[in-house]
C-alpha cells in the first residue's frame, strides 16, 4: 500500500471510529465526504503548497512561535484554509493569546473536525479543515468568554481575506 492510501484508509477509519463519540460540530463536517479536496494525492499536495504549509497541513508539523505575519492581522475579514480555501475563523473572533500562534475562541460552525492526539504523551484536541482534512492545530480550554477555548492556529495553515 503506498502511503497515501494507508493515510486515507486511516482518516476514514479515525473519522467512523470518532464519529460515534463527537459534538455537532464534528457531525457537521461530514458533509465535506466527498469533497473532491479529499481526494488529492499528497504528491499534489506537495506541488499545491509552500513547503511548510505542506508539512502542517499534510503532516501535522507545527511552526515555529511567533514567525506567522498573521499574528499581527488586525483587520475585518475571515481566515481561510490554506490548503483549500474553506473558511474557518471570523477576524472578530481572534484574540491575543500570548502563545505566538493565531489563535480564535470560536471556528465556524461545521469548519473543523477535531479528534484526540497523543503525540506529547498527553491527550490533546486536534482540529483539521473539515473540507480537506488539512491540520490546523489544537484547541484548549483556557480561551476567553465567551466561549472559554482557544483554537490555536498555525499561520501557515491559514490564508487571511480581508473584508
Amino acid at each position: 500500500m503506498d502511503t497515501q492510501v494507508e493515510r486515507r484508509a486511516f482518516l476514514l477509519g479515525a473519522s467512523l471510529i470518532a464519529l460515534s463519540g463527537m459534538t455537532g460540530s464534528a457531525l457537521a463536517a461530514d458533509r465535506y465526504a466527498g469533497s473532491a479536496y479529499r481526494k488529492v494525492a499528497d504528491a499534489q499536495w506537495k506541488q499545491r503548497l509552500s513547503p511548510a504549509a505542506y508539512r502542517v497541513l499534510r503532516h501535522e508539523d507545527t511552526e515555529r512561535p511567533g514567525s506567522s505575519p498573521l499574528n499581527r492581522e488586525k483587520r475585518k475579514g475571515t481566515f481561510v484554509c490554506a490548503g483549500c480555501d474553506l473558511p474557518l475563523f471570523k477576524s472578530e473572533w481572534k484574540f491575543e493569546s500570548g502563545t505566538g500562534w493565531p489563535s480564535f475562541y470560536r471556528a465556524i460552525p461545521g469548519a473543523v473536525a477535531t479528534k484526540t492526539d497523543y503525540k506529547i504523551g498527553v491527550p490533546r484536541t486536534e482540529y483539521h479543515c473539515a473540507q480537506c482534512l488539512g491540520h490546523q492545530g489544537h484547541v484548549f480550554e483556557d480561551g476567553p468568554k465567551p466561549t472559554g477555548l482557544r483554537y490555536c492556529n498555525n499561520g501557515v495553515a491559514l490564508k487571511f481575506v480581508a473584508a
